[in-house]
């Protein structure tokens, strides 16, 4: 169970650091974008990770401060929910 798990939550955080990449060539040629919900759902899912080293490496959606809260919206969530969690099996 644990294998799965952890082929999970790499696979998801390499598909988000690809999609914040794409999304960002597509920007440059001036292309249809990746939806903005669709990277905020693969964060929200365990891509945190890959989304954040996306954004740094890509230097993407760095400056549009609503993206960013929404990041850091589910990055709290995510923590509220592992608290939560390691408290029920404690």
């Amino acid at each position: 169970m644990n294998e799965f798990f952890i082929a999970f939550f790499a696979t998801i955080n390499v598909f988000s650091f690809i999609y914040f990449g794409l999304d960002k060539i597509k920007a440059q040629k001036n292309q249809q974008r990746i939806p903005e919900s669709s990277l905020l759902i693969m964060t929200l899912f365990g891509g945190t990770i890959g989304s954040i080293l996306g954004m740094l490496l890509f230097n993407h959606k760095i400056a549009k401060k609503s993206f960013v809260i929404k990041i850091m919206l589910i990055i709290i969530i995510q923590i509220l929910i592992l608290y939560l969690i390691y408290n029920k099996y404690q």
